[in-house]
């Protein structure tokens, strides 16, 4: 059975029953004949379906809300934020993915040539909990939008919200079989993968997870985009303003219980500025409260699991063993449900979890370099590259080590990473390949087609 759990109280909130593989073919069988018809229609009827998506997403906001809250912990605040960034989403490609997909004119030695985007079927999106609405959404809206249809393969602790999904497709008019939602377990993966009617997979999650699927979907030659992990890397500079530097990573490393592919991960702080900073952020992190995340005076929820704040814990007891030291948290609380507090080690070096590992929750790892140079040796010294950030006052400064020398795929200046539907949103290295979101995520799943007119 697939469980949903409450990691609030470790209360089973509903099981679900696995889907028979049989199930599963018959369900992209609807999904792929919702296509056939979903191709032809027009990017007017598309949009004017996805405007009414925003709608449902919006009248049903605190029921998905508190569903999110309820599956994963997060914040009932966050939980209203993820709903309304889902909306935004669903309004931006439906008010440019027909700019996007327009035929492009290619000047050529033939009378006419052009390029063409086409939709390529059904794509198979294989998602995670940490955020169980914005992930799906941001495949979904520009899929959709380009003509493609969804099969979701959800983690299984959040089944609820992978069904809400469904529901809000349908309540907003869509063909009934054009998004559905599979209940099945990891290890049916392989088998949905190369069903001929999948022709292409996403995928949001682990590293080992992204290499697994991307295995399986090489062997059968079907296109990819993987999302993968982070240890992002925020580099302060001597010159940077220490008040709004602090303040911002503290958010950034605490947002959505610090499980976020994106979240701050390594501070890596000049010398000459270092025990300040060091002193603003722990004074900062001690003052984000920790409890039920339906209280709306709390900062931070529970972790997803017990078993993931445990292996966090883990994480954190190892880099203290070879040197770090530990300025706040540390401890796993004497409560119900999977808590773990704000956590700042400090003295962190190469060879520690902190350091060399994602840390997946609340917990900050703060590295001092000599200078520039330094900071950014050690910003790269890394298997990731998602996201990365640097603070400093001199604008054109940041903007060059953004640009030029920080290797990622997103680099923000003076402000945490964060995902954008105008932006586009990947890394490279280990935390992955492809782009979602803007012109460049709604075009990696079309046939990019070359028309030549003698």
């Amino acid at each position: 059975m697939l469980k949903s759990i409450n990691p609030a109280n470790l209360q089973i909130l509903k099981t679900y029953p696995p889907m028979q593989i049989s199930e599963v073919n018959n369900i992209i069988n609807l999904t792929n004949d919702a296509f056939e018809e979903w191709r032809e229609t027009s990017f007017s009827n598309r949009s004017k379906l996805m405007i009414k998506a925003v709608d449902v997403l919006r009248k049903k906001k605190e029921e998905y809300s508190r569903l999110m809250t309820l599956e994963m912990g997060k914040p009932i605040a966050q939980s209203r934020a993820e709903v309304e960034k889902c909306a935004w989403v669903c309004d931006y490609y439906a008010k440019n993915a027909e700019k996007f997909l327009s035929d492009e004119l290619i000047e050529t030695d033939a009378s006419k040539s052009f390029v063409s985007f086409q939709p390529l079927g059904a794509v198979l999106a294989v998602m995670p909990w940490n955020f169980p609405f914005w992930q799906v959404f941001r495949f979904a809206a520009p899929g959709l939008m380009a003509g493609n249809a969804g099969v979701l393969k959800h983690a299984s602790n959040v089944s609820g919200c992978a069904l809400a999904i469904e529901e809000v497709f349908r309540e907003a008019g869509f063909p009934e079989n054009l998004f559905r939602t599979i209940l099945v377990p990891s290890s049916e993966m392989e088998t949905v993968i190369k069903n001929s009617k999948i022709k292409a997979v996403t995928l949001t999650g682990s590293v080992p997870a992204g290499k697994s699927v991307a295995k399986t979907a090489g062997s059968v030659l079907k296109k990819t985009v993987m999302e993968l992990g982070g240890s992002d890397p925020y580099v302060i500079l001597e010159d940077t303003d220490l008040e709004m530097a602090a303040e911002t990573c503290v958010t950034a490393r605490l947002i959505n219980g610090g499980q976020s592919c994106i979240a701050a991960k390594r501070f890596i702080v000049v010398e000459e500025i270092y025990d300040a900073f060091v002193k603003l952020f722990v004074d900062k992190m001690k003052f984000k409260k920790m409890g039920d995340p339906f209280d709306e005076s709390n900062y931070i929820g529970p972790q997803a699991s017990v078993p993931l704040r445990d292996e966090l814990h883990l994480q954190v007891e190892k880099s203290i063993k070879l040197g770090a030291e530990l300025l706040l948290g540390g401890k796993i609380p004497e409560i119900n449900g999977a808590y773990y507090p704000p956590t700042v080690l400090s003295n962190v070096t190469k060879g520690m979890p902190a350091y060399d590992e994602e840390l997946f929750g609340p917990v900050a790892a703060i590295i001092k370099v000599k200078d520039e140079d330094e900071a950014i040796k050690v910003a790269n010294d890394t298997i990731f590259g998602l996201g990365a950030a640097v603070f400093t006052k001199d604008t054109k400064r940041g903007e060059k080590i953004a640009k030029e020398k920080l290797q990622a795929g997103c680099c923000f200046v003076n402000a945490f990473v964060k995902s954008d539907p105008r932006l586009p949103f990947g890394g490279i290295k280990e935390s992955g390949y492809g782009r979602e979101l803007s012109s460049f995520g709604i075009k990696e799943f079309v046939n990019i087609k070359s028309i030549y007119i003698k």
